[in-house]
């Protein structure tokens, strides 16, 4: 049979054979390929990335953006004469609750120089007094500002001993702001917050922050008000 032609049936078969084995020279050179980068690979040194310069530490990482009305602008009320006392305290407490008017009330029911509610109002005494009438005595509405900073400040004794010198939230802790806050928010909250690192928040029916008051109203001279858990407002 030699040089007879081959068939168009033997000529397909030689070439199925010779893809047949050129597939299985490129698969097995691709696992031997494979599985020697894989041996390289484990022994390669793996080098540790050192993150000791991206260390968070000290950071203030908590921020709360002020809203509009936490905004500085050119109507907040400065006191040169009265600088960082108790009445420049007050006073420049008083023109942000109310711009300084005893006969005031807000929206949601906060009255006078100090905007107290009916309860924080019953808290220190003052009951079954008409709005009115509570509105028109300026010197009771005195009298109930000292009397409820007296009794916030009884409240939160351990907290302005053990707060007061720290930043949280980018704000220095001062014995004045935690009284502000606490006119603002109650006293509870202002624990809540300290005792959160800054976490726990609290925002009034304008959007007003503890964090705000803070900053605000810190650094006064406070200390003419005295701690007093029973504190009423007496004429």
């Amino acid at each position: 049979m030699h040089g007879k032609n081959l068939s168009r049936g033997d000529h397909f078969l030689d070439g199925y054979l010779e893809n047949f084995y050129m597939i299985n020279k490129i698969v097995g050179l691709s696992i031997l390929l494979t599985t020697g980068g894989i041996f390289l690979l484990s022994f390669t040194t793996k080098e540790k990335t050192d993150f000791s310069s991206y260390s968070t530490a000290g950071l203030d990482l908590y921020y709360i953006a002020p809203n509009f009305n936490e905004i500085e602008d050119e109507n907040t009320f400065t006191a040169p004469n009265l600088g960082k006392s108790y009445l420049g305290f007050k006073e420049a407490l008083a023109f942000k609750e109310s711009r300084g008017d005893y006969g005031v009330v807000n929206q949601f029911g906060y009255m006078g120089k100090y905007q107290f509610g009916r309860g924080t109002l019953a808290l220190i005494g003052v009951k079954n007094m008409s709005r009115e009438d509570f509105l028109k005595d300026s010197a009771l509405q005195e009298k109930a500002f000292y009397a409820y900073l007296s009794r916030n400040k009884w409240v939160l004794r351990r907290d302005i001993k053990w707060f007061v010198g720290r930043t949280m939230n980018g704000v220095k802790v001062t014995e004045s702001g935690i009284l502000a806050a606490a006119h603002l928010a109650g006293p509870n909250a202002v624990k809540r917050y300290l005792r959160s690192g800054g976490v726990e928040g609290f925002a009034d029916a304008f959007g007003t922050t503890i964090r705000y008051y803070m900053k605000r109203f810190g650094g006064y001279d406070t200390s003419y008000v005295v701690p007093n858990r029973k504190a009423k407002a007496i004429l």
